[in-house]
């Protein structure tokens, strides 16, 4: 019988896929479960081209290290309540384990890669589009791998261990590793999620950025009747306090805001007899 209980029961656990449609799909198929699948599958994409016009501009971050690399990753969807479903979840999980696994750098390469050599991302994207009844996005991902190098995350509003709406990787050398080090590196990318550095220092920073950034106080200036090293000298305040409030290194310290942090790195490794740098960083802020 293709409407028999246990087969519908059945199919539901497999796919997710309402009552009604596994009713629906076990009669277009007499009952072969696996036929049904595949209807559901054809439904599933029907679906999911429909819902893939909407904007999706909740969902989660997921940061996740391993040995020496580390991954960063956006997926959208529509609400926060699909983003604290623990199907999306799983499926942030799954994408960012397998860009460890495979060590993979872009939505293109991801999307074409499979879960477990059986099941294309993509694939996979569709039948969630269609399961959870939201457009879902991959946005954004980065993944990092130096050998010499070491990778700490931390993740702000968290729905699980790794992932929620801010997400931060951050690369660092040291040639110890202990307790004291493991605590910085945790507490920096605290402060770069609070903080949001748009660099490391001044000299990672978009120049195009710094002269927009004088032209705009120039203009504010110009019509101060200062004379002009006046104004220059205004203006080389203006960017250092830009730098201030832009370059990671040269940030106040939120846990030690008399200092900035790349005077509280000196400090540390003077105390210490270390050698801690900060290589780079990576931050994620939902939406942005």
């Amino acid at each position: 019988m293709s409407n028999n209980p246990d087969k519908i029961r059945n199919l539901r656990e497999k796919t997710g896929a309402g009552m009604m449609d596994c009713k629906n799909a076990l009669e277009e198929s007499n009952g072969d479960i696996e036929v049904a699948i595949q209807w559901l599958r054809k439904k599933g994409i029907n679906t999911a081209e429909k819902k893939s016009s909407r904007d999706a501009s909740d969902g989660l971050v997921t940061v996740m290290t391993r040995d020496n690399s580390g991954v960063i990753i956006e997926i959208n969807s529509e609400t926060d309540f699909v983003a604290r479903n623990e199907n999306f979840q799983e499926f942030c999980s799954q994408l960012s384990n397998l860009c460890l696994d495979k060590n993979i750098s872009s939505i293109e390469e991801l999307m074409n890669s499979k879960i477990n050599d059986e099941t294309r991302v993509e694939e996979l994207l569709t039948n969630m589009i269609s399961k959870l009844g939201e457009n879902i996005v991959i946005n954004r991902l980065s993944f990092l791998s130096e050998t010499n190098s070491k990778y700490t995350s931390y993740i702000h509003n968290q729905v699980n261990s790794s992932s929620g709406k801010i997400g931060v990787l951050l690369v660092y050398k040291c040639s110890q590793v202990n307790d004291i080090v493991t605590k910085l590196a945790k507490n920096l990318s605290m402060h770069i999620a609070a903080s949001n550095p748009m660099s490391l220092d001044v000299n990672d920073l978009d120049t195009n950025l710094v002269h927009r950034e004088k032209e705009i106080y120039f203009e504010q200036l110009k019509e101060s009747g200062k004379p002009n090293n006046i104004i220059e000298k205004i203006i080389e305040g203006k960017v250092n306090k830009f730098y201030e409030e832009v370059c990671l290194l040269q940030q106040y310290f939120v846990m030690e805001n008399k200092l900035k942090v790349g005077n509280y790195i000196e400090n540390f490794n003077k105390t210490n007899n270390l050698d801690f740098k900060v290589d780079k960083f990576l931050i994620f802020k939902l939406g942005q």
